[in-house]
């Protein structure tokens, strides 16, 4: 059957549908886009560059004070793995480390490193990108690093360790002369009062933050936060690390600082732990976790197994009941395969966790590496 043709009639056409009259409303209202403008808006270079002018910033950027709705503090989707580049029997190349990374279901790396793994830099960034990880910090600081970061649009966290300034400074260099080689009487010793006066504390501080400060400012200018992290020493005490970050904070108006926390140079600190928490929590980055015996360094057990140090179930519920809700690193930091390493760590950290609660502890996991040595 043929049915005759009527002429399409725009105003019955509205009436009819009245979606159609809303849509035309706002099509009347909306302008018109420019061909040239359009075209813009379609090329993918130009949505990458849109997209990457700001640096990608993540929770590992800020105190974890800072964070909203934060993960369970033992959850693997908070931890990261850090000391595996140097520290790998395997020495496994970027993409190697990347995929055993994302195997074992880390989200996060804080990377370290030596002279050799320079060249890898570019690569080791693209393996992370490549596997969905987080580049969450670089250890220590390198310019060609700093580069890339520009590059990539990456901001990471610098973990530094606090200048070790001593309590007397080295005495100045004296001049002998330029006596013969065959005199043989001795230089006349340094008098009392050319002896160097011993630095007070607030002057040992104020020496430590203006070492930092360039760092500190070049981070900045990056979009990245300075972690200041404890490796032994004077500069490795809690209340060294807060109070130069409180004189970067308040002389020099650096807001980019905070700390990160290592057991395995904490071996000293065990007995104060939950005093040294409620310090430093406010400015808390992350905390590094370590198998932990008394005396453990002194003993030469000072890299231990997660769950193979008698304080780890005590250390791990006050580092819990302190309120730090940050993430949490799992170390490498021996010539083990650095998977199995942290296999073992992450094994530990499992059997460990509901012990928090008052579950029965069961057999314990038996380490694929690092077994714990009998005590003496």
């Amino acid at each position: 059957m043929n049915f005759p043709r009527r002429p399409f009639r725009p105003a019955v056409a509205l009436r009819a549908f009245p979606t159609l009259a809303v849509l035309a409303t706002l099509a009347a209202l909306t302008p018109s886009v420019a061909p040239a403008a359009s075209a813009q808006i379609e090329n993918p270079k130009s949505k990458i560059e849109n997209s990457a002018a700001k640096p990608t910033v993540d929770r590992f950027s800020n105190p974890a004070s800072q964070i909203s709705n934060p993960p369970a503090l033992f959850a693997r989707e908070n931890l990261l793995a850090w000391c595996i580049v140097p520290y790998d029997g395997k020495k496994r190349a970027p993409a190697e480390r990347a995929a055993m990374l994302a195997r074992l279901g880390f989200p996060a790396v804080a990377y370290d490193w030596r002279k050799e793994h320079v060249a890898d830099f570019e690569r080791e960034i693209l393996a992370y990108r490549a596997h969905g990880l987080r580049y969450a910090a670089f250890w220590d600081w390198h310019d060609d690093a700093v580069a890339l970061f520009e590059k990539h649009h990456l901001a990471p966290q610098f973990w530094l360790s606090v200048p070790n300034i001593p309590a007397v400074p080295p005495a100045p260099a004296t001049s002998a002369g330029t006596a013969s080689s065959s005199t043989t009487t001795p230089a006349p010793a340094a008098s009392s009062a050319t002896a160097p006066t011993p630095l007070t504390e607030p002057e040992r501080i104020r020496l430590a933050a203006e070492k930092l400060l360039p760092r500190v400012r070049r981070a900045a200018a990056l979009g990245s936060t300075i972690g200041l992290y404890n490796h032994g020493d004077w500069a490795g005490e809690p209340t060294t690390m807060v109070a130069v970050l409180r004189e970067l904070r308040d002389r020099h108006g650096a807001t980019n600082v905070g700390l990160v926390y290592n057991f395995h140079h904490a071996h000293d600190h065990v007995d104060r732990l939950a005093a040294h928490l409620a310090l430093m929590l406010p400015h808390l980055l992350c905390v590094n976790l370590n198998g932990m015996t008394r005396d453990g360094e002194r003993l030469g057990q000072k890299l231990l197994v997660l769950g193979q140090g008698e304080l780890d179930l005590p250390l791990l519920r006050t580092l819990r009941d302190s309120g730090y809700r940050g993430p949490i690193g799992l170390i490498g930091h021996t010539q083990d395969d650095a998977e199995d390493r942290l296999r073992d760590n992450l094994d530990g950290l499992a059997w460990l966790v509901p012990q928090l609660d008052g579950a029965p502890p069961g057999p314990p996991p038996l380490p694929r590496t690092g077994r714990r040595p009998a005590r003496p």
